[in-house]
Parts: structure tokens; C-alpha cells; sequence
């Protein structure tokens, strides 16, 4: 895009929509209202404002704020410009940072207001790795193994925000849930990152694949998608039948276990089955859920 050519709110839009990673809403909003909705077995305003905002809002300031902080790497990156992420026009980096900051605002001050100290200290610590995982001066993002785990948190975080908010009780077979969840985190983080080992590597990004090499981090993936199976074998039942779910990640990564960092981006393959693979996982996860309810009732 020229840079003499004025930016229109079309274009503004569409480019803060691709930034927002839609493909991938889900997966930080369903967390939170699974969380809540499980604990409180009431659908009011709460799970509604909550699902929102960790729907787009928050989506918004975590990818998008990482799109402005990976700009260099992002032109490199062959993969960039669609459901990966967005190649953001230079005058969208300030306007993405508002968009993002100010969209969140509104929902950051009710949740709040209708909140418990508790609940403020978990939804302050996600949002500042939702910050911080791209932004300087922390960029957690290059520092192997935290840029794994605050990925990670990005995720579960939802769902822990929405079990202290509701109010839940906590027992050792939930705080295993949650254990499990940060386990796939970690993989699904690690593996994601050995696609972009040449990219970041010419942009001088560090990560747990440029650190520790692809062939390694596709190995420590599939240890944490195991581990994950395995800690859900542990939870009260039907949680045990979520281990079967590990499965197709594993299987998914597997092929890819002697890569190595000059053949890294073959990786990108496997990663393109994870948009459907989280799809079929949340249908498997949804049953269970519903058989719990049942059990529960």
C-alpha cells in the first residue's frame, strides 16, 4: 500500500479484523464461558459481557498488538497475511494499539466494577502477558520457554479468570484441567514457532525453536501433548476420555519429529490441520462438558 494513499475506515476495518485472528476467537471466549457457565449454571450478564470480550476485544490486543511488535519478521514470514496473522500497513500500528486499548476499555471496567479482588488480580496478570508477550521492554515472546508459557496463558487464563469470577471451588482433579489445558498451550505454542525459525532468525526474533533448534521443539511439542493426555487420565469422570483428544495432536506432529531448521517451514503443513483439529477437539470437549453437566445436575 502507498504510503501516499490515505488509509479508509474499509480498509482500517478489514485490516484490524485480519489482525484480530477471527479463526481463533473461539478459543480464548470458550474457555471463559465454559468456566463460568459450568461454576454458576445461570446464563446472565456476566457470561455474556465476559464471552465478548475475550471473543474480540481481547483476541484484538493479543494478536494485534503482536503484529505491531513482529512488523520486520511478519515481512519475511511467507506464511503472514490471512488466518496466520496480518502484514499491518505501517499507519495501522498506531491505530491498531488504540483500536486495541480502547475496545478493551469498556469490558476491562465493567468485569471490574461486578468483580472480586481475586478476580481483578487474575484478569490484571492476563492482560499484562497479553501486553507484554510482544510489547518491549519485557517481550516475553523471545525469551525461550516464557515465550511458550505466556503463550500458553493467553488461553487458559480465560478459563481461570472465569472459575475465581464465578466463584468456583477449587479441587485438586480442576486445577488438573487447568494443568492439561496449560500443557497444550506450551505444545501447540512450541510447535507453532518451528514454522517461523528462518523468518525469525533473519528478523533477529528469539524463540524456543531459534534456541533450542526445530528438531527439539517438535520433540518437546509432542512430550506436552502427551503430558496433557496424561493429566487429564487423573480428573473426575468424564474428564479421563479428554486424554483421547491428545491423540490427533500427536499424530499431527509426529510426522514432522526429524525436521530440521532448514526444512522448518515444511512444519507450516501441520500447522494448517490445527484449524480444524481445535475445531473437532472443542466438539469433543462441548460432549463432555455436557455429559458433566448432566452428571452434576
Amino acid at each position: 500500500m502507498s504510503a501516499a494513499v490515505p488509509l479508509r475506515a474499509g480498509t482500517v476495518a478489514r485490516q484490524l479484523f485480519v489482525a484480530s485472528r477471527p479463526v481463533s476467537w473461539i478459543n480464548t471466549a470458550y474457555p471463559f464461558a465454559a468456566a463460568y457457565l459450568l461454576t454458576t449454571r445461570e446464563i446472565d450478564p456476566v457470561l455474556v459481557v465476559g464471552t465478548l470480550f475475550f471473543l474480540v476485544p481481547y483476541n484484538l490486543a493479543m494478536y494485534g498488538i503482536n503484529d505491531v511488535f513482529d512488523y520486520e519478521s511478519d515481512l519475511r514470514n511467507p506464511r503472514k497475511g490471512g488466518t496466520h496473522g496480518a502484514v499491518l500497513d505501517r499507519r495501522m500500528h498506531r491505530i491498531t494499539l488504540w483500536a486495541a486499548g480502547l475496545s478493551c476499555l469498556p469490558f476491562v471496567v465493567y468485569l471490574v466494577l461486578i468483580g472480586s479482588p481475586a478476580s481483578w488480580i487474575v484478569l490484571a496478570l492476563s492482560l499484562f502477558f497479553v501486553v507484554f508477550y510482544s510489547a518491549p521492554p519485557l517481550r516475553l515472546k523471545e525469551r525461550p520457554f516464557a515465550d511458550s508459557v505466556t503463550s500458553s496463558i493467553h488461553f487458559f487464563s480465560p478459563a481461570v479468570y472465569g472459575l475465581v469470577l464465578a466463584g468456583a471451588v477449587w479441587t485438586w482433579q480442576l486445577a488438573a484441567i487447568i494443568l492439561a489445558f496449560a500443557l497444550w498451550g506450551v505444545a501447540s505454542h512450541a510447535f507453532g514457532a518451528v514454522q517461523d525459525v528462518v523468518a525469525d532468525r533473519e528478523a533477529g526474533i528469539s524463540s524456543i525453536a531459534t534456541t533450542r533448534g526445530a528438531r527439539w521443539t517438535v520433540w518437546f511439542a509432542l512430550a506436552c501433548y502427551a503430558a496433557a493426555g496424561l493429566v487429564m487420565l487423573t480428573t473426575a469422570w468424564p474428564g479421563p476420555l479428554a486424554a483421547i483428544l491428545a491423540l490427533p495432536y500427536l499424530a499431527t506432529v509426529w510426522p514432522f519429529r526429524s525436521v530440521t531448521d532448514e526444512t522448518a517451514e515444511t512444519a507450516t503443513r501441520g500447522w494448517d490441520r490445527f484449524l480444524w483439529l481445535n475445531q473437532i477437539a472443542g466438539f469433543g470437549v462441548t460432549l463432555l462438558l455436557i455429559w458433566f453437566w448432566l452428571l452434576t445436575s
